[in-house]
């Protein structure tokens, strides 16, 4: 908690200097720097402070002054923690409805989807299109792969693109989620599929950057390739990843 309360009065201490102030000298711009760093993490956290009394703060502190007794501040810390508490009990009720009415809309689609002309199911649920079948080999959950691919949510956002990259990306089929693992191994050289990918193929009621949890995910893939593994060492692009 001391470290937060110290990053506080650094962010509005830099942020008033440097709205008061051009940035024209490396300390400055060093300053504004951190103070955007730091402010991130605030943002990110959610804090609601109060920028003149933070800055207040910091003023006095220079001075050696404190208007607050230590029992005052260890009561205000106290406070921020209960603060903090209250916000991430409030954010997991809302990860959990919105899970919650994200899986309803994924089984309503899926439901519906497997109906459509051309749409395939297997037996983990998995649903994929054959827009062309490829002519080269499969590859197997050992192999590396080579693809292209989009991927959006029901609503048409897109969350990833090799395509947007205008690069393939090279992984191993057994290093994404089980959807894209199980259609690879559909898949030959050559071919381009469409996957429609339930929750529980995909990321569940987990949720990370535009996915949300429990999404069902759509997927354009093409196989370019069945490629030998990299070195250790070596790095991979992008792909939807397991968690």
């Amino acid at each position: 908690m001391k470290a937060l309360n110290i990053g506080l009065v650094v962010l509005v201490s830099l942020g008033v200097v440097a709205c008061q102030k051009k940035l024209d000298t490396d300390q400055k711009k060093v300053s504004y720097a951190i103070g955007q760093q730091i402010g991130q993490n605030i943002k990110q956290v959610g804090l609601d402070v109060d920028s003149d009394v933070v800055g207040m703060a910091i003023a006095d502190v220079l001075k050696g002054k404190n208007q607050m007794t230590p029992e005052e501040v260890t009561a205000a810390q106290t406070k921020l923690q209960e603060m903090m508490m209250k916000k991430s009990q409030e954010a997991n009720v809302k990860t959990q409805e919105q899970a919650g009415e994200n899986k309803k809309k994924s089984d309503e689609f899926l439901a519906k989807n497997k109906t459509a002309e051309g749409v395939k199911t297997t037996a983990s649920g998995l649903q994929y299109i054959v827009e062309k079948e490829g002519t080269g080999a499969s590859p197997k959950e050992s192999d590396m792969v080579r693809v292209h691919y989009k991927g959006t949510l029901i609503s048409g956002e897109e969350f990833d693109s090799s395509y947007a990259r205008k690069e393939p990306a090279e992984f191993p089929v057994s290093g994404v989620i089980k959807g894209w693992g199980e259609a690879l191994q559909l898949m030959k050289v050559g071919g381009k599929y469409k996957l429609f990918v339930p929750p529980d193929l995909a990321y569940a009621d987990k949720s990370g950057g535009k996915i949300p949890p429990n999404s069902m995910l759509i997927f354009e893939v093409e196989l370019l390739d069945v490629v030998k593994p990299p070195k250790p060492d070596a790095a991979s692009k992008p792909a939807p990843k397991k968690k």
